[in-house]
């Protein structure tokens, strides 16, 4: 089985990009929606996270609140391993069923796993080829406050959180640059599922 590591830093355009590639056919497995899928009541998951946590890290549901946790992970680099080390596993597991299921389903299409943590992870080389979309540091930031409501302060401790830009791009077997605009990227995008579609009808 042939599939494609999709990764970059936080609000550097990854998401974007993998929505151009399914709108070219791709087969998108979003790992961020699955870490999402885990976090729900009553999963083990979401029982280990709680025990783990707190219970300040609830809505008054009884949901964990990700903007809670997230408060507590950024700010704390062993809290932020810690939930890494709960999630990542499960999360590596529910991609690989998935792929494999898109796989049987359709054999020449293009998987591609959109997840930002590819490489924090040291997971790269699960995948037949690693592709990093990035940005300029201060675009994640402007993005970022933008998208996620959050402080200049805030969005630079995030973005801190994460590998450095220069290590994940050394990483790459491709790179889309997102500093543009959308038809630049675009562009990329295309070029680039020629190349991956003929890798997989190469098999």
């Amino acid at each position: 089985m042939r599939y494609f590591g999709l990764t970059g830093g936080v609000a550097s355009g990854k998401s974007t990009v993998a929505r151009m590639f399914e709108e070219l056919g791709a087969k998108i497995i979003d790992a961020d929606q699955i870490g999402h899928e885990l976090l729900l009541a009553p999963l083990p998951t979401y029982e280990e996270i709680t025990r783990r946590f707190g219970k300040e890290i609830l809505s008054a549901s009884g949901a964990i609140d990700r903007k809670r946790l997230g408060a507590i992970v950024f700010a704390n680099p062993e809290k932020l391993r810690e939930l890494n080390a709960i999630l990542h596993p499960r999360i590596i597991q529910r991609v690989e069923e998935r792929a494999c299921q898109y796989s049987a389903e359709a054999p020449r299409s293009v998987i591609v796993v959109d997840a930002a943590l590819i490489c924090e992870a040291g997971i790269g080389g699960r995948f037949t080829k690693l592709i990093v979309a990035w940005c300029r540091p201060e675009q994640q930031t402007e993005r970022l406050m933008a998208k996620g409501g959050v402080s200049s302060e805030e969005a630079k401790g995030r973005i801190a959180a994460q590998m450095p830009v220069q290590e994940k791009l050394r990483l790459a077997d491709y790179v889309i640059d997102c500093s543009g605009d959308l038809e630049n990227t675009r562009a990329q995008v295309r070029a680039l599922y020629a190349e991956l579609k003929k890798l997989v009808e190469e098999r």
